[in-house]
């Protein structure tokens, strides 16, 4: 499958919500593009270096145990809380949301994506909107984040 060279970009954190109402079975990556990702369709385990049977992505969907609260929110903290990913796997790293089949799990429980089809790149200014979202929480979190020992 072929990625299309010009991606529609969001630009708000309304409008990627927008996207997420509209669409099942949407999920955001973090990766250098379709263009790098796609002529394998397979991410690699980072500690043992062994393929995966798809792109390691995280869903969008909202879970049914939301139970009707703001899909903003939702969305908010699904980019937030691996917004480190662009800092800590170098330049060129960055979110885009594709359309997908989860076709197994990788080995932190995320899902692995076959049958990728590109949707739109992810503004950074939508990151930022999706931080400024998470600390207005009573209850706020850091991002998904592992340091060495």
């Amino acid at each position: 499958m072929s990625a299309p060279d010009d991606l529609p970009v969001v630009h708000t954190l309304a409008e990627l919500v927008g996207l997420v109402e509209r669409h099942q079975g949407l999920y955001v990556r973090w990766s250098r593009g379709p263009e790098a990702d796609l002529p394998s369709v397979s991410s690699t385990d980072d500690l043992t270096g062994v393929p995966m049977t798809g792109l390691s992505a995280n869903p969008l969907d909202v879970e049914e145990w939301w139970e009707g609260r703001p899909v903003e929110l939702w969305v908010a903290r699904r980019l937030y809380d691996y917004a480190h990913l662009p800092h800590d796997k170098g330049p060129g790293v960055r979110p885009w949301v594709l359309k997908g089949r989860e076709r197994g799990r990788g080995p932190d429980n995320e899902p692995l994506v076959a049958d990728v089809q590109p949707m739109r790149w992810v503004e950074d200014r939508v990151i930022e909107e999706a931080r400024a979202e998470v600390k207005r929480q009573e209850n706020t979190w850091g991002p998904l984040r592992r340091t060495g020992r």
